[in-house]
């Protein structure tokens, strides 16, 4: 019999007043006698909607059974056959708008935590699983995967089992993209982003760090090298700003360059790392999408006494997971919603304080949402030293610019056909934030999972 209770079996977690001062991870993950008891939840309903909810489509129904009895490699199994990385989806996915989301079991009560048991699966096997020898037949054809962040990852494991020849030019000096760079250690833990990406280098996948394709090499260089395919990923680098006075002065960071510095350069362990990161006891961070919550948390753990998140609209329009709000708040990062900052001042070059305006709820504007107004007369000052942008990102100018034949959205993201991946260019396939802008690292997954499938698909055809 199903476990009829309401709620999700409870994870663990650090304290917040002891966590928000280390970069250990938040969620201890479940035991094994909490995983089963979680699994047990799930009603294995015919119709299977939470695998519908799944970007690339694990059958959740099928490996949250193995878990209720205890057969977890099993369970691992039955999940990689479709998703690569799960101990990372397990952890960073917004399940609550995906698989959980269409979970018949959030209609009274909470939906099963399939990514709760996901991640306990994927670290199960980390722990205890056997080391399989992956015997792979070549098929003597050469792909090139641009990125390797969760598409490019993704894409190339995928061809690699297919028997392809995959190289990863990667312009950072480490792997992992997003993953490395963009998400937090306590969020996701770094070595276990190493672990997921030395799994696909075993596949036989050459990663070559420190290319910068559109600097060091072109698209077209690659194909006369004779990649008979090309995935882009490269991903959603290049930060974008409001545009406000003052957004020059030292103290400003892009969001994207303080999570750098920090996860993939390690500032948080400076000076062990050469990489200082310099924050003021109070700190703003415009925005409130996922990477607001990661920079703000992040800047509490740094020792910021004070942290606001700084966001035009209410508490409905926030785009960040409920999850990572709700974090941020249990570890005392201040929300002032409904606010717009118009300025930043400096002394010497350094910011000293920034300007807002109070903001009011108008009519929806085109994304459905309420359009922020402002308050005449409402101008109110915050006191700070460092000021982070997180306004979104979009992809880097350089592929575009040296790729003839490549067509691109005016805002810069790659036209592909939605079914392939297939761009413009013969050939050239891309996926990922490169195309959608900033979204989801599963999603990111699931493009590169449909431009392989393709690539395979048409490489097969021309030998016909």
């Amino acid at each position: 019999m199903p476990n009829m209770s309401l709620e999700k079996v409870k994870i663990p977690e650090q304290e917040p007043d002891v966590r928000n001062k280390n970069f250990d991870e938040v969620s201890l993950g479940y035991t094994k006698e909490q995983a089963m008891e979680e699994a047990t939840r799930c009603l294995n309903c015919r119709h299977q909607p939470c695998k519908q909810g799944c970007p690339v489509g694990v059958p959740i129904p099928e490996f949250i059974s193995e878990v209720a009895k205890g057969n977890f490699e099993e369970a691992y199994a039955i999940i990689t056959k479709e998703n690569a990385l799960p101990a990372i989806c397990g952890r960073v996915c917004p399940q609550e708008n995906q698989c959980e989301g269409k979970c018949v079991r959030a209609i009274k009560g909470e939906s099963v935590g399939i990514g709760r048991l996901e991640r306990f699966v994927a670290d199960y096997h980390r722990d205890h699983g056997q080391k399989t020898n992956i015997k792979i037949e070549k098929n003597g054809k050469k792909v090139a995967v641009v990125g390797s962040g969760p598409a490019g990852i993704t894409c190339a494991g995928e061809l690699a089992k297919r028997g392809y020849d995959v190289t990863v030019f990667e312009a950072l000096h480490k792997t992992g993209g997003v993953l490395s760079y963009g998400i937090p250690e306590f969020r996701l833990p770094k070595a276990l982003v190493q672990q997921e990406v030395d799994g696909v280098a075993q596949m036989g996948v050459d990663f070559q760090t420190n290319v910068v394709v559109g600097r060091s090499i072109t698209i077209d260089e690659l194909q006369e090298q004779g990649y008979e395919a090309i995935f882009v990923g490269s991903g959603a680098g290049l930060p974008r700003f409001q545009g406000i006075p003052g957004e020059n002065l030292n103290g400003v960071y892009a969001a994207n360059e303080f999570l750098t510095r920090v996860n993939l350069m390690k500032g948080y362990e400076f000076p062990n790392h050469p990489t200082p990161v310099k924050i003021s006891d109070t700190v703003c961070v415009i925005g409130a999408g996922n990477v607001a919550m990661d920079a703000a948390r992040t800047a509490k753990r740094l020792g910021a006494k004070e942290v606001y998140i700084v966001y035009r609209r209410g508490a409905e329009e926030v785009p960040a997971r409920a999850e990572e709000v709700h974090h941020a708040k249990e570890e005392g990062i201040i929300f002032k919603l409904l606010t717009n900052p118009v300025k930043i001042e400096g002394e010497d070059g350094w910011v000293k304080s920034m300007e807002c305006v109070e903001m009011e709820l108008g009519e929806p504007d085109d994304s459905g949402r309420r359009r922020p107004v402002v308050k005449e007369g409402s101008n109110f000052t915050i006191e700070t030293g460092t000021v982070i942008v997180s306004i979104g990102q979009s992809p880097n100018p350089l592929i575009r610019q040296t790729t003839p034949g490549l067509d691109t959205q005016k805002w810069g993201g790659i036209i592909v056909e939605e079914e392939t991946m297939k761009t413009s260019k013969d050939g050239v396939y891309a996926g990922g934030d490169v195309v959608t802008g900033a979204a989801t690292v599963i999603l990111a997954m699931g493009a590169g999972k449909t431009a392989a499938q393709a690539i395979d698909e048409a490489l097969k055809k021309e030998d016909r």
